[in-house]
């Protein structure tokens, strides 16, 4: 799930703006915006009074008579503790972000443009269900009624000089649709890559560098897959390298270590000392300042609700109402199209639809750009959607998109707050829409179930794995797969449930998900552990998601010290210091770890120097194309472990695959002491090279006070494959374990803190406990400050 993560940097711009309004009473100006946790304000919307308790973190527990006025009120003060990041993620999908920042935020602002968020947020709006339409125009007059009130507004308003418009119903839609981009927009760069793929290397050469499997998925679901992995073609990838391949091109791999995706995991009562059902959930996104969630309580009628929301909406993301228990994690399918336009020769204006050439339609938008010319925005419009800038194989594009769709747009997690029973919450959650996630339950009975939220396209003609011509009909989607053939699991005999953004599905079921998912060793290790446990509570499920026990590199480790055996380093002395290294590894990705960090950086050199040499035509073909897949170890471990002579990556250098892999390594390790400045690798720990980089999204690199909003730079366990999902700039944006019958009990942790101005004692006040992997209470604790909330004028 990403930020809008600009690092603007205005150095000179930014001091003397500070300098004035230093010098002007600036810091009393950031002093009167600091925000009010007591006292009695004014919400004219208000049916009855409100009051809002917070404890030392600031965590508020909302009290309304009502619904609509507990929501008033959660709009009120998320916009009094992140207003300025609720202003940034809405403008962000709506194209606004150049009218701040000027010409480096064009390119962001078209691509917005031309998904057409503002008008699908609008059309969506209206499609609502009146119940919703009610609930966001409640939020709505609580965000205004802040902005309309507040002694003086955030900061990033000052120094940017600009006011926030009104709140909008529809901007409430559009944060939701920067979600949906954030997780699902990937899509469209791995269809570009398996379509170049597919027009330039042999068939057997892209099934077997494209496989949606590895040994930690086979062990966990040994069914069928779409994509199973292949056995090396060695003739054909010979081929690929004769006659003299040219040059391999530095830049035409990528390693992905990071997956904006989640851990999540139920166990039943019949895994407990009392029957209890536990959830727990961490969702794994780019961190910033202030993060992503916002913590809240809320208590009307008879219903009490807790756990994170997204800023913008009313929406509690993952949470409990003390019946059920809900989290997600990232279901990293396919739900993108890029359809291939025939363009009549006779006339560029018209594309081919069944047996007749049409007109594009035409839609004009506008991009104000600050300091500078505004730009105007002629969109091409198909029947399948918009046509990208960006033509793929020298043809233009159309995207076809779920999230481009009113239909496919709202905010049905409102309506698990209220779900009381596990099947009236299953059938809540299939019948949702946006980002395509999967959904893990649990509930006071003690039952547990996992599910899938968002819509699934129902391809024809096609798997959707590159793009295709839809002209003839014959090829496209028709609907979705209906709410009651998503797959569900309620209640396995093992006791548990786990998600990790693995593939849990294959060939069995008849609808194809997707083309690559996460690789399975988190969903392996989670389930290894959740095996072993005779009985589980909150705190041992606290403990797994911080895991840090990283078996995938168990076998570059043991590839390595293969060849650096002691008769090995006798001859060769300049080895010792590697074997030294990698042998003081203890499978673990902890801040004191050792030999970790060169494994980390061993596997990406053997990633680009291995699969490069074969990938030159793709290169040729698309100066952008990047092969990045998910799954790449499978692949990549089936050439290191035949070694066949024919396809020895650098012959000119290496006389055998022996030599080339200690090489590599030598590489690697070159690499990584210039990367920590050091000059030898021992006592080159992990937390050395892994550390937090939590940056503020506008200031952050602005020297001086990017100091001074920044998250404080320290050591971090954990890294991209681990259960513990840390590293610079990514990681666990919260940590929840909760049994819906035993909210006293549960944990809830997040990075930063509640507020997000930088002068408030709630800042960074829960940093701490994140980084070093220490629990947090759920509810809020004892009250420190109560806030009155009035309809009446003060």
């Amino acid at each position: 799930m990403r930020l809008c993560r600009w690092f603007i940097v205005y150095p000179l711009a930014v001091a003397v703006v500070l300098a004035a309004i230093g010098l002007g009473g600036g810091w009393w100006l950031l002093r009167q915006s600091l925000p009010e946790l007591a006292g009695t304000l004014s919400v004219a919307a208000l049916s009855a009074p409100v009051t809002i308790t917070s404890d030392r973190y600031a965590i508020p527990v909302i009290q309304a008579e009502n619904r609509l006025d507990a929501i008033r009120a959660l709009g009120f003060i998320t916009a009094r503790d992140r207003l300025f990041q609720m202003d940034l993620l809405r403008r962000k999908s709506a194209g606004r972000l150049s009218e701040l920042f000027g010409a480096m935020t064009v390119g962001a602002d078209t691509a917005a443009r031309i998904y057409g968020y503002p008008h699908i947020a609008q059309a969506a709006l209206a499609k609502l269900p009146p119940e919703h339409q009610r609930y966001l125009a409640a939020y709505t007059e609580g965000v205004n009624s802040f902005i309309g009130q507040a002694k003086a507004l955030p900061f990033e308003f000052t120094l940017l000089n600009y006011r926030p418009e009104p709140w909008q119903a529809s901007d409430s839609l559009l944060v939701a649709l920067g979600m949906s981009e954030m997780l699902t927009a990937w899509a469209e760069t791995e269809e570009r890559m398996l379509s170049v793929m597919t027009q330039t290397l042999p068939a057997e050469v892209v099934a077997f560098l494209t496989p949606d499997t590895d040994r930690f998925t086979d062990s966990l679901y040994p069914k069928p897959s779409w994509r199973p992995a292949q056995a090396v073609p060695t003739a054909a990838l010979e081929k690929l390298l004769l006659p003299a391949a040219p040059p391999a091109q530095a830049d035409a791999t990528l390693v992905r270590e990071f997956v904006r995706g989640s851990n999540a995991w139920a166990v039943s009562g019949t895994k407990t000392a009392d029957g209890r059902a536990i959830l727990a959930n961490d969702m794994h996104l780019d961190l910033s300042v202030p993060n992503i969630w916002y913590r809240a309580e809320l208590k009307y009628g008879n219903t009490h609700s807790v756990g994170v929301v997204l800023p913008g909406t009313p929406v509690f993301v993952a949470g409990s109402n003390g019946h059920i228990a809900w989290g997600n994690t990232n279901l990293t399918g396919d739900f993108l199209d890029l359809v291939s336009l025939e363009i009549n020769p006779a006339n560029p204006g018209q594309y081919k639809v069944g047996d007749h050439w049409q007109d594009f339609s035409h839609k004009q938008e506008r991009i104000i750009i600050k300091d500078a010319p505004a730009k105007d925005l002629d969109v091409q419009m198909t029947v399948w959607g918009p046509v990208t800038v960006k033509p793929l194989l020298g043809k233009p594009v159309a995207i076809h998109w779920t999230a481009l769709e009113a239909d496919n747009l709202g905010l049905g997690l409102l309506d698990l707050e209220p779900t009381a029973t596990l099947p009236d919450a299953l059938a809540v959650v299939n019948a949702i829409g946006g980002p395509q996630l999967n959904v893990l339950l649990a509930d006071d009975q003690g039952h547990i179930a996992w599910t899938l939220m968002g819509k699934i396209p129902r391809r024809i003609g096609m798997d959707g794995s590159v793009s295709r011509s839809w002209a003839d009909g014959k090829v496209g989607w028709d609907g979705y797969v209906n709410p009651q053939e998503l797959p569900r699991v309620t209640d396995p005999a093992q006791g548990f449930l786990v998600s990790a953004n693995d593939r849990r599905l294959g060939k069995d079921y008849p609808h194809i998900i997707g083309h690559q998912f996460a690789p399975g060793n988190r969903a392996y290790r989670i389930s290894e552990r959740l095996g072993q446990m005779q009985e589980t509570n909150e705190w041992a499920l606290f403990n797994l998601q911080g895991d840090t026990e990283m078996a995938l590199y168990g076998f570059y480790q043991q590839l390595a010290l293969g060849l650096l055996s002691p008769a090995t380093v006798r001859q060769r002395p300049e080895l010792q210091e590697l074997r030294d290294y990698l042998m003081a590894w203890d499978g673990r990705a902890d801040t004191d770890s050792l030999g970790f960090a060169l494994l980390q950086q061993f596997r990406k050199q053997l990633v680009k120097t291995v699969l490069t040499p074969f990938l030159n035509a793709c290169k040729s073909a698309d100066n952008n194309f990047s092969y990045s897949w998910l799954y790449v170890d499978t692949p990549l471990q089936a050439l290191l472990k035949q070694k066949s002579p024919a396809l020895l990556p650098d012959p000119t250098h290496y006389k055998n695959w022996d030599d080339f892999i200690i090489g590599q390594l030598q590489d690697s390790a070159q690499r990584l002491k210039t990367q920590a400045k050091t000059s030898q690798l021992a006592g080159l720990t992990w937390g050395k090279i892994n550390k937090t980089r939590l940056l503020h999204p506008t200031f952050g690199a602005v020297p001086i006070i990017g100091d001074w909003l920044n998250m404080p730079e320290q050591p971090l366990a954990g890294c991209g494959g681990c259960v513990r999902a840390n590293g610079p700039g990514f990681g666990a944006s919260e940590r929840l374990v909760v049994s819906p019958s035993h909210l006293d009990d549960g944990i809830l942790q997040m990075p930063g803190g509640q507020s997000a101005h930088p002068l408030s004692a709630n800042y960074r006040d829960q940093q701490a406990f994140w980084v070093q992997g220490l629990p947090l209470p759920l509810l809020a604790g004892t009250v420190q400050h109560t806030l009155m909330l009035s309809n009446r004028p003060q």
